[in-house]
């Protein structure tokens, strides 16, 4: 795959540019599309199968959990990485359950976000080191 495509999910404008500004450095990775709810996010999703979705909890309407329980089953193929400023134990093992295979703090995405996408792709699972009460979270990286 030479150009991974990714939907952005996030509900925050400026959160969005920042992603798109991060990526946009980086030849191989390509924004395709945005959603600001969960219930866009599977549409789009479902539309556009994209290779990589970068998923926010808090959404409006449906939150990024649900979104990704209804993705897996409309985009099967789509990896899904978590972002967000949540960092409670609980919810990310939700997320992981849900079918997320990584999970990076926004306060770590400009050091974790495009590791976090290499690694997912090539079929591992990240977790931001600052995540350290996650009992997967003993390296950035863990091979699943």
């Amino acid at each position: 795959m030479s150009v991974i495509q990714i939907l952005v999910v996030d509900d925050s404008l400026p959160w969005q540019r920042f992603v798109q500004n991060h990526l946009d450095a980086t030849p191989e990775l390509k924004v395709i599309d945005v959603a600001a709810d969960g219930s866009e996010a599977v549409q789009k999703a479902k539309e556009a199968q994209p290779h990589l979705i970068l998923m926010d909890i808090c959404l409006p309407g449906m939150n990024g959990i649900e979104a990704t329980r209804q993705i897996r089953r409309v985009s099967p193929g789509s990896k899904l990485l978590f972002v967000s400023t949540l960092d409670d134990i609980e919810i990310i093992q939700a997320a992981f359950e849900a079918g997320g295979s990584g999970y990076v703090s926004k306060w770590d995405a400009g050091r974790d976000l495009i590791p976090a996408i290499r690694a997912i792709v090539l079929g591992r699972r990240f977790v931001s080191n600052s995540l350290t009460g996650w009992h997967g979270s003993s390296n950035p990286e863990t091979i699943t």
